[in-house]
């Protein structure tokens, strides 16, 4: 052990009560720092792995036609080309024969989409249809593990059945083994028994999606192709948006990834985690005013001690490091505590009961482990201990030993 360090650990023991205070306001600031990151990410992350199970991580749809714009004069801007979009896809067989050729492609599922009027005895609804082949969408999506109540192998067996979103199951109140009847566009109702209802924790899809065969939904929506869009699982869900614009290129279709398709959720989330870290982080720096302070005291304390050491050879450096070697201690001892502290919230806050049944479906505090939360709210104490230390320590390493021996030092 260093003599600054030693120093440093008796003085410490001098002003105990001030450094369990100081370290105290370390520890509270960085479990609180990583338990409210722990909960707007675990939020953001359940909302993000369910649309990615029900609506995939790219979609391919329309047909894109590109107008060249002109100008009437040299001297006047082109105009950027506009965009006209026609409903299907051409030969979504070899698109998706081509596409999953492609290294980040894990499934593709062909999907003819259209909106209904749904009537059950005397409730009524507007619902989203996706007509699939059970066997490609269940590699896609998370549809097997969304089921609710009744089973799929009903659904997979019986052409003239239909799996129901949970929350529009409740508004039209059925449930499997019940009939719902679809509105096709020629002024018909078609009535389907209810197979199963699926439930994907995004409130959104869950309160107007039903699902039929793909085949049916053609006849039904009296649609002239057999698919509106093609959905895709992506091993690296993060390069959606590259891949998007190489298949729009190369397919000639509209392809949006799920980071565009939810762009203002995920502002949303950000803007609440941001918020959360700034008010936090103001926690974890009134600590490090504490920590000035019990420093700033400790040094005006010390002031007979830090001449004696001057005028026996300690250099200012010495000095100066013997209360940065304090102010390191309250940062690392809080840093530690307060990580352990902050897992044991996070795991507590995990297991409280709420009912969430909006944007996303939740019965718990939905929360996510990440080592980078431990890793920022250890960075954000250990500056916030730094700068509250350096002042304290500079000024001790200026005390002139010869003055304050002769009991005039300032």
């Amino acid at each position: 052990m260093t003599p600054p360090l030693y120093i440093a650990l008796r003085f410490l023991g001098h002003r105990k009560r001030a450094f369990f205070l100081s370290l105290g306001g370390v520890v509270f600031g960085v479990a609180i720092f990583i338990c409210t990151q722990a909960q707007t990410q675990g939020f953001a992350k359940s909302f993000i792995d369910s649309t990615l199970g029900s609506n995939g991580a790219l979609v391919l749809r329309a047909r894109v036609q590109t107008l060249e714009g002109t100008a009437a004069l040299p001297s006047l801007p082109v105009h950027p080309p506009h965009r006209r979009l026609f409903e299907g896809v051409n030969d979504a067989a070899e698109v998706m024969r081509v596409s999953r050729r492609f290294s980040n492609v894990v499934a593709c599922s062909p999907v003819l989409r259209g909106t209904l009027s749904a009537r059950a005895g005397f409730q009524n609804g507007t619902v989203d249809l996706f007509g699939i082949d059970l066997a490609p969408h269940l590699q896609t999506t998370n549809l097997g593990q969304q089921i609710e109540t009744g089973s799929l192998d009903d659904f997979r067996n019986n052409p003239n059945s239909i799996v129901v979103g949970s929350r529009l199951a409740d508004a039209l109140q059925v449930v499997p083994g019940d009939s719902v009847q679809l509105l096709s566009p020629d002024g018909e109702y078609r009535r389907f028994v209810v197979a199963a209802t699926a439930r994907s924790g995004v409130g959104v899809v869950d309160a107007v999606r039903i699902y039929c065969h793909a085949k049916v939904a053609q006849s039904l929506l009296k649609k002239p192709y057999t698919t509106s869009l093609i959905i895709y699982k992506l091993r690296d869900p993060e390069r959606a948006p590259a891949l998007a614009a190489r298949f729009e290129t190369l397919f000639g279709h509209e392809t949006e990834s799920w980071q565009e398709r939810e762009e203002a959720n995920l502002q949303l989330f950000l803007t609440i985690r941001l918020s959360a870290a700034i008010t936090v982080s103001l926690i974890i720096l009134l600590a490090g005013f504490g920590i000035f302070n019990v420093l700033t005291m400790t040094v005006l304390s010390k002031v007979k001690e830090i001449a004696i050491l001057r005028s026996i050879g300690y250099r200012r450096r010495d000095i100066s490091s013997i209360f940065l070697w304090q102010g390191a201690m309250i940062a690392g001892a809080g840093s530690l505590v307060g990580c352990g502290a902050g897992a044991l919230l996070t795991l507590g806050v995990a297991h409280i009961p709420i009912r969430v049944r909006g944007l996303i479906y939740a019965n718990h505090f939905l929360v996510t482990w990440d080592w980078r939360h431990y890793l920022w709210a250890t960075l954000l104490a250990l500056v916030a201990v730094a700068i509250a230390s350096y002042v304290p320590a500079r000024r001790a390493g200026l005390l002139s030993p010869v003055s304050t021996l002769r009991g005039t030092s300032g």
